[in-house]
């Protein structure tokens, strides 16, 4: 048997290939919708990628597929439990999609797949045994996880009610969750666990960043599982609490891979733009410049005018998922070697329309041919204390609720980063807004955003200690 974890660093996300060495046949798990990649580690191993599989509908990213299904003629295997509400719709009438419920195995090459429903971060949630039969082996090796079971944590929850709007969904979830995690007591110690998700995600709240485990390892040593040892109303409070604000953009995620996501085809290829196009780009209605140089001093010193500062990082697609509409024709500030990891990022939360990009160094060009470059006031945490408390300022805090909850600047306002766009009703614009984080990353992507929208603000570029912060 053939097995390959694909990694996404950026939205700590894992896909699964499976082949089967001897039929040359392989199955995808959870796949990203830019399928070319996948494709080509298959070729590369002289495997034919001729099914893929989802663990849920995803809330992180938008699925490939979908897109294997519409361009490869891939067979689909994909939950049909949860209910009349969690079922895709864009599956329906389609003979090329097989709906499994509890049980029900399905196989490629010599690889049998049994799918085993996980209900609790979301109702429909498979995850899939794996038992390589063509070796000989009667049992499985071990399980594809998906949001269910990451290493030392188990998935969110929440997300149904926090991203997605369900209210009262929450505490239900979390009980089925609950029912769910006492199941992995039954499993066997040696079997293997692969997560959906490593460190970093969203998608929980302590999730470790070895990218695999064990029944047995996770039985001895998750919180989350010790906390199911406990009982069932021990395990919903442990499990709801401190759990991060989710990014704005998740709830779309959910939507879009439910009705199934537009074919994306090819990998869009933007050209390159000259400082005149840039500025005729920026004047008009519905485009958006996501500048995403990694000196954040330089994009505060200037910048095009109500541009998004996303640095190319991990944080980007979380940053341009929460402040960018799908609808915005994008333009990008990067360099030529970053432009197709921008564009792959980008099209991963369906941001499609890329019209064009541009180095940094055409910003001087961009003022050549008539266009005024905006900057930023930059501060310390000694020029808040000078400045707050006072009428002209508000302080935003745009770490998670559960960082403020620890310590915090007296009369601060505090809004997460990736749930600020929703919330932009609650800040003042008659005084300005002195925003910062823990150590300016994500004040300044909070500040690209609000001087978007009109507001008056200083980014605190500095770290956030205790000789300037009110313990809560």
């Amino acid at each position: 048997m053939f097995f390959k974890q694909i990694v996404d660093d950026k939205l700590a996300q894992y896909a699964y290939l499976v082949g089967c060495q001897s039929t040359r046949q392989a199955l995808l798990i959870d796949p990203q919708r830019d399928v070319d990649r996948y494709a080509a580690i298959a070729r590369r191993e002289g495997l034919r990628i001729a099914a893929v599989a989802e663990t849920h509908i995803h809330a992180d990213f938008l699925s490939g597929c979908l897109e294997f299904v519409e361009r490869y003629g891939c067979r689909a295997y994909l939950s049909a439990e949860g209910g009349a509400d969690w079922q895709y719709e864009w599956a329906e009438g389609r003979s090329s999609v097989a709906l499994l419920s509890d049980g029900d195995s399905f196989e490629v090459g010599g690889i049998d797949v049994q799918a085993v429903h996980t209900p609790g971060h979301t109702p429909e949630h498979l995850s899939f045994m794996i038992t390589d039969r063509g070796a000989g082996a009667g049992e499985p090796m071990g399980m594809v996880s998906g949001d269910f079971v990451f290493v030392g944590d188990l998935g969110r929850p929440d997300l149904l009610e926090s991203a997605a709007g369900q209210e009262g969904a929450m505490e239900p979830s979390a009980r089925r969750l609950y029912a769910s995690a006492r199941g992995v007591f039954e499993l066997p110690d040696y079997l293997r666990i692969w997560p959906g998700h490593g460190a970093g995600s969203a998608c929980g709240k302590a999730l470790g960043a070895v990218p695999d485990t064990t029944a047995g390892y996770e039985k001895r040593f998750s919180p989350a599982l010790a906390a199911a040892r406990d009982g069932e109303d021990a395990f919903v409070a442990y499990i709801l609490d401190g759990q991060p604000e989710p990014p704005l953009y998740f709830g779309r995620m959910k939507r879009q891979n439910r009705r199934g996501p537009p074919v994306l085809g090819p990998l869009p290829r933007p050209p390159r733009l000259s400082g005149a196009e840039l500025l005729e780009h920026a004047a008009e209605d519905g485009a958006v410049v996501i500048d995403t140089r990694a000196d954040r001093l330089g994009y505060y010193a200037g910048h095009i005018p109500g541009s998004i500062y996303a640095p190319l990082d991990k944080s980007f697609p979380t940053v341009a998922g929460c402040y960018v509409d799908p609808a915005s024709r994008i333009a990008l500030v990067c360099r030529a070697t970053e432009v197709e990891e921008a564009v792959r990022d980008l099209v991963r939360i369906g941001l499609d329309r890329v019209d064009g990009w541009t180095p940094p160094e055409t910003l001087a060009e961009f003022e050549a041919a008539g266009g005024r470059l905006a900057d930023i006031e930059v501060i310390d945490f000694d020029e808040v204390g000078r400045r707050a408390p006072g009428s002209g300022v508000q302080v935003l805090d745009v770490r998670r609720a559960t960082e403020f909850a620890e310590a915090r600047i007296d009369c601060a306002t505090n809004i997460a980063h990736t749930r600020l766009a929703d919330r932009l009703g609650e800040l003042p614009r008659d005084r300005q807004l002195l925003v910062h984080c823990l150590s300016g990353a994500r004040a300044s992507a909070a500040v690209s955003l609000l001087e978007r929208e009109g507001f008056a603000v200083a980014a605190v570029n500095d770290i956030f200690t205790r000789g300037y912060r009110h313990a809560g």
